[in-house]
């Protein structure tokens, strides 16, 4: 598991406060827009709205926005001109960074996302420079403790996940990505899931020391907060002593 992802699942069982949740709750509607611009409106014959919406009401999302965000994507009621960005690069201390985002102005999202690199040490680079040190894959999370993570694991290998790896109060499963509703749907009959997408997980890993790693995740989590950025993917690492100390002081 990526360090990245043990930060995410930190800020995760802490919660979000409201301010954070209505920039959420803007996230997840442009994905669902996006993906019933894309694949129709039916998400049971488009698996990336399918994912969406899920992903949506795992969040609490309320049941209207997500009817709504779902008609503005079919043109129902409105057009959509978001359109689809993928930028990638290199932030603080060497880690690969890629970012998705969403956006009415392509031009001004580029600048703002090329200056927060630029800022922080980093640098975009042309596109392919750290995108093949990533590879789609499907992640489950769901909440354990020691006692039942060996039966979840079990259970999650015989539905056709690749790999399970146990964190502390969390199971995370990866799958091949067409794999990942069979598996949910075996493992979420048994015990809630808090999340299932598809994901872009790093092949390796830059393990940082606990100085870089404040550093490094301080630039992450500003670059997840910019309001067009839908999704940012890294492969930094850290040691479990300093996620200890990160997930009291946090």
């Amino acid at each position: 598991m990526s360090g990245h992802s043990k930060w995410s699942q930190i800020k995760r069982q802490k919660g979000i406060t409201d301010a954070r949740r209505g920039q959420l709750f803007t996230k997840l509607t442009r994905e669902i827009i996006v993906a019933g611009r894309e694949g129709g409106a039916n998400p049971e014959n488009n698996f990336r709205l399918k994912l969406a919406v899920q992903k949506a009401r795992d969040n609490s999302m309320p049941s209207e926005n997500i009817e709504r965000a779902i008609k503005r994507g079919s043109g129902e009621i409105g057009a959509s001109d978001l359109a689809e960005i993928r930028l990638e690069g290199y932030g603080p201390n060497g880690v690969a960074v890629l970012v998705q985002a969403l956006s009415d102005n392509r031009n001004r999202t580029i600048q703002d996302i090329r200056r927060h690199f630029t800022r922080h040490g980093g640098n975009l680079g042309e596109d392919g420079c750290v995108s093949w040190l990533f590879e789609n894959r499907g992640v489950i999370i769901v909440e354990s403790d020691s006692s039942d993570a060996e039966k979840i694991a079990l259970q999650a290998i015989d539905a056709g996940a690749e790999d399970v790896r146990t964190g502390k109060g969390y199971i995370e499963i990866y799958t091949q990505p067409q794999d990942l509703e069979k598996v949910r749907q075996a493992i979420g009959a048994n015990r809630p899931v808090l999340s299932a997408e598809l994901s872009l997980v790093p092949k390796t890993t830059i393990l940082l020391d606990e100085d870089k790693t404040v550093q490094t995740l301080g630039f992450l989590d500003q670059l997840e907060e910019m309001d067009d950025v839908q999704h940012v993917f890294s492969n930094i690492d850290f040691s479990e002593a300093t996620l200890e100390k990160l997930r009291h002081e946090t």
